[in-house]
């Protein structure tokens, strides 16, 4: 699936997608990057973006990423999702690389690296590792 086609398809069934503000920026077989806009209300005390706001960019992220890879399969759906919060992140965007490792008929597999928007030399501000469950045709 292309960018335009996966924006349709969260601006058909997934209204919480354009809430959030999550972009595309870039989109291959079983891999892209996609982007959490720096917003308020995403900061946790502290000044930090929140776990939340992580989590569910990484999450978002492990759908293109499945969805470039299987066409248009609206029901592929997490089964598991484990984050590691490596390091504080600076208050503004993330950024999050994601990619599968392996994708089979009914599971597929990846990982996502977040980090803060512009201090990518820095390193990972979390690493998530996600399994997708995809339904029989």
């Amino acid at each position: 699936m292309t960018i335009a086609e996966i924006e349709e398809l969260c601006g058909d069934s997934l209204p919480w997608v354009a809430m959030l503000g999550f972009t595309i920026e870039d989109i291959g077989k079983g891999t892209c990057r996609v982007r959490l806009p720096q917003r308020d209300e995403f900061l946790r005390p502290g000044g930090t973006v929140s776990g939340p706001a992580l989590m569910s960019l990484a999450d978002y992220g492990m759908y293109v990423a499945v969805l470039s890879a299987i066409g248009r399969v609206e029901l592929a759906v997490t089964t598991n999702l484990t984050c590691n919060f490596l390091r504080r992140p600076k208050p503004g965007a993330v950024v999050a690389d994601c990619r599968l490792i392996k994708l089979g008929k009914r599971l597929a597999y990846g990982e996502v690296s977040l980090f803060s928007e512009g201090d990518e030399a820095q390193g990972p501000v979390a690493h998530v590792t996600a399994t997708y469950s995809i339904p029989p045709a």
